[in-house]
């Protein structure tokens, strides 16, 4: 696309959005789970990060939602050892029992193997999707990272140029033009802020947040890239109740990285979130991303986890951005961490 036909807008703020942006849950995802973190100390998330409370089976999925743990030995309870191979009348109820607790045994072990990805790929093809990017810079890297979500996903991408750097809004007009429908793009010439100019990160993703009109939004970074569909179970976890999943979980106070399962916070490299969850929690007055995304965690009500299974997920690197940006921007962001953990 010629500069002369694409549409450039002065700033982000000035994008105009179409459609009216609201709270209201999506009918197609299961309501959040909130009744874990309430009325609970401390963060209100387990900061463990084990694997206890996550969403890999279908025990920890009833376990999750009906509140209760699991017993020690549930056949016990019907009159059984618990050994598969126990015999009995052919015809007597509880044998029929003990054949289904066996069989739904089996089942977990199957869904504990990752044979659950058709299930959940069911689960989600009604759900929509849309990946938010920022582009500031790195062409290259921004050509991988789209094109392995338009190749392992269904998934829209929403792209918001900051500036044309080093011609990668050029870059997103050719992936547009070469897979139409699936790459949504705007430009703006306001460049970053912490290349000295005004755009900052809050701002540019909540542009994003209300640009879509998805059930499911994801953060996802440039220098990030799918070597598979590592989409849908971010989404299956949305869907079955969390309020967002990710690629990554963080304790903030700890400052480690946590998970699998239940998390206190999502990095933003790749985080699947309800939209209109998001929209309120979202730290737009934060200048740069480091820390803002841990800000947003904290402010989502639900759960937060990270799937059992490794997700199929790469790094191409870090983006140089002035060491001493970094440093004064990030201290600002975790400043805010800090003083959400104390309020909680």
């Amino acid at each position: 696309m010629s500069e002369a036909a694409r549409q450039v807008w002065p700033t982000v703020r000035s994008i105009p959005v179409s459609a009216v942006t609201d709270a209201k849950p999506p009918g197609r995802l299961r309501p959040a789970r909130l009744e874990q973190v309430a009325g609970s100390s401390g963060s209100g998330r387990d900061t463990t990060g084990g694997a206890a409370t996550g969403v890999g089976t279908a025990g920890a999925r009833a376990r999750a939602s009906s509140g209760t743990h699991a017993r020690a030995n549930p056949a016990a309870e019907l009159g059984f050892s618990g050994d598969p191979g126990q015999h009995g009348d052919a015809e007597d109820g509880m044998l029929h029992a003990q054949r289904a607790w066996d069989a739904t045994l089996a089942t977990n072990r199957l869904d504990d193997q990752g044979v659950n990805a058709e299930r959940q790929r069911l689960e989600v093809k009604d759900v929509t999707t849309a990946v938010g990017l920022l582009v500031d810079g790195w062409p290259a890297d921004v050509r991988t990272c789209v094109q392995s979500v338009i190749d392992h996903t269904d998934a829209t991408v929403l792209a918001l140029d900051l500036g044309n750097i080093d011609g990668a809004g050029d870059v997103l007009d050719d992936l547009a033009e070469r897979h139409p429908g699936r790459v949504a793009v705007w430009h703006v010439a306001e460049r970053p802020h912490w290349r000295g100019s005004t755009a900052t990160w809050g701002e540019s993703r909540a542009k994003l947040l209300h640009l879509d009109e998805s059930d499911v939004h994801v953060l996802m970074e440039t220098s990030t890239v799918l070597r598979g569909d590592a989409l849908t179970p971010l989404v299956a976890a949305v869907v079955e109740g969390a309020v967002a999943a990710g690629w990554r979980g963080v304790d903030p106070a700890g400052g480690r990285e946590v998970g699998p399962g239940r998390v206190p916070a999502l990095t933003g490299d790749l985080m699947a979130v309800r939209r209109s969850a998001a929209l309120g929690a979202l730290p737009e007055d934060a200048n740069y991303g480091r820390n803002a995304d841990l800000e947003l965690s904290l402010g989502l009500r639900g759960e937060l986890v990270v799937p059992q299974r490794s997700l199929p997920v790469e790094r191409l690197g870090t983006h140089d951005v002035p060491a001493d940006y970094q440093e004064r921007e990030s201290r600002r962001n975790y400043d805010g961490v800090l003083r959400m953990l104390s309020a909680s």
